[in-house]
């Protein structure tokens, strides 16, 4: 396992969304932060909000086996992982003759954008209905429904950044969708109309939805309530 395992093009990319266990240690998870970080890997804490998990982390960078490393550290601090999704940066087939920076941007993203603490994330997947199936659809119907979509998405810019990452054939659906707002309702706004979209309103299907608040890693273990040996920062409980 000490040998990179690296995607050919792009980056891979792994969200955890994460169970405090009894005895977690705060430090500990501070630390398998750092350590991939220090590997040059993105790591982006966020609190959850709901039931469905306590804390979660947005991973990604050129080499699973380091993505695998924070995994285990994350466990081994004491947190059980609820969910997950696993995917890969990727440009779109649809994406022919975007300028060359916009192309970087979706394989190589620098992530969290400044000022959008908003955080939310679902899977998707393009429908294969008897009635209304994405994939017998020719190139041209399928690029032209995208570019439609695509134009509803710009209606945001500046209250939202989208992550879009492919799964096909790693995880259970073929998209992961994480979206960065600068308030709450950004998020909201932006899945509502896009729904709209011919896209969406006949082929797309959504999986759970997962919502939360983004912050250093230090903030995050103290918002989430982490208890155990040295759980807060300055090393109270």
């Amino acid at each position: 396992m000490t040998e990179a395992l690296q995607p050919t093009v792009g980056w891979g990319v792994l969200h955890l969304f994460c169970r405090i266990r009894p005895g977690a240690d705060g430090r500990a998870v501070m630390g398998a932060v750092s350590a991939a970080e220090a590997a040059e890997h993105q790591v982006v804490p966020f609190t959850v909000l709901g039931h469905k998990a306590d804390l979660g982390f947005l991973a990604l960078g050129p080499d699973w086996v380091v993505l695998r490393r924070l995994q285990t550290g994350l466990q081994a601090a004491g947190l059980e992982v609820a969910d997950s999704y696993v995917s890969l940066t990727e440009v779109s087939e649809y994406a022919a003759g975007m300028p060359e920076e916009h192309l970087r941007a979706r394989l190589y993203p620098e992530l969290p954008p400044a000022g959008k603490r908003a955080f939310c994330f679902y899977p998707m997947t393009k429908r294969r209905g008897d009635k209304d199936n994405w994939y017998s659809l020719g190139y041209e119907d399928r690029q032209r429904l995208m570019m439609d979509h695509g134009r509803s998405g710009r209606r945001f810019a500046g209250r939202v950044v989208q992550l879009i990452t492919g799964s096909t054939g790693l995880d259970d659906y073929e998209w992961g969708v994480t979206l960065f707002g600068v308030h709450p309702d950004d998020l909201k706004d932006t899945v509502y109309t896009m729904r709209f979209d011919e896209a969406s309103a006949l082929y797309a299907e959504f999986g759970p939805f997962y919502a939360g608040v983004v912050g250093p890693v230090e903030e995050i273990v103290a918002e989430a309530g982490l208890t155990g040996q040295n759980s807060w920062p300055d090393g109270t409980r």
